[in-house]
């Protein structure tokens, strides 16, 4: 049956949840369909005769252009509603080549909302990176994130500090008043050192067991030291009892060890795990200290005179 086919792509289109537009080779839209209203609230003859960048968030277009350049046939970017907001759609778009001459004739595009399976998959993804007892970063997303900071470190040229925390006679804690008062206990502590470190760019995350790690972006020695001093009055400030714990006159109270590094010249990449080790050291330090105290540690660079990693460590009471 002569135009066939032109019927069924009309019915097809015009039922369809699903977005589907023409355009020729320069992008321009030709056909659009109803439900274009639905999804974007813009009507058909709103989008009729603009090029399809125009509906796309402008930090998206990089994604459109590099798939084409690959000649993928889909990709997923944010478009503009007609109220400002904006949603993740999937694009999947077939070539149609001109039956006699073979060239590019125009482009068939099938747009899909995915943002529901976008934010279910946000949320999978924030879950795959949360302590379950504590509702800090786990130590997968501590990794990915002190890798992530020291390699912006190096290029800003910089500094980075790690503090690691660790509860005092924590395993005596357990042994005395049960696993579900230490539960209760790290919860309540990680809530008192997430009130302290507030900064945007700032991670506190659970190290594991009763050890809290928190990386400080561009912080020198003395920022992360006096933000290891607050962290240590607000625990001290929960005033939970802690019996066996001589060492903070029977209150629940923490140790912590401050490491910073300094981005110069000759720098390495080995500077993310020396800068852990160098911070595991001062919380060593400030426990041998005598416990309920911070010391530090600061990390330079090396250089052909030094032949290696200078330390200079401290202990404050």
């Amino acid at each position: 049956m002569p135009g066939s086919d032109a019927i069924d792509f009309q019915f097809l289109a015009e039922h369809s949840r699903d977005i589907i537009v023409r355009s020729e080779m320069d992008r321009v839209l030709r056909y659009v369909s109803p439900s274009s209203f639905n999804v974007l609230g813009w009507k058909p003859e709103e989008m009729l005769g603009k090029v399809v960048d125009d509906f796309i968030l402008p930090e998206d277009l990089p994604v459109l252009a590099a798939a084409i350049a690959r000649g993928d046939d889909s990709a997923t970017m944010r478009m503009l509603r007609k109220d400002g907001s904006t949603t993740w759609m999937e694009n999947r778009a077939q070539l149609v080549r001109d039956p006699v001459t073979g060239e590019p004739a125009e482009w068939v595009v099938t747009l899909r909302d995915i943002s529901e399976r976008k934010i279910l998959e946000e949320a999978l993804e924030v879950q795959a990176l949360t302590d379950g007892l504590t509702g800090l970063a786990n130590r997968r997303a501590f990794d990915e994130a002190l890798e992530r900071e020291w390699r912006r470190t190096l290029r800003a040229g910089t500094k980075i500090s790690l503090l690691l925390l660790d509860v005092d006679h924590f395993k005596k804690f357990n042994d005395l008043y049960g696993h579900s008062v230490g539960d209760d206990c790290l919860r309540a502590v990680s809530a008192a050192i997430r009130s302290v470190v507030r900064r945007p760019g700032d991670l506190v995350a659970r190290y594991g067991g009763e050890e809290i790690t928190v990386i400080l972006p561009d912080t020198d020695l003395d920022g992360a030291r006096r933000v290891a001093e607050q962290m240590r009055e607000a625990i001290m400030s929960l005033h939970l009892p802690h019996a066996e714990n001589l060492d903070g006159e029977g209150w629940v109270t923490a140790s912590v060890g401050v490491a910073t590094a300094l981005a110069l010249v000759g720098g390495t990449i080995r500077m993310p795990e020396s800068l852990l080790i160098a911070a595991d050291g001062a919380l060593y330090k400030a426990k041998h200290a005598g416990r309920n105290c911070v010391a530090t540690a600061l990390l330079l660079a090396p250089d052909e005179r030094a032949g290696g990693i200078r330390l200079v460590d401290s202990v404050t009471v």
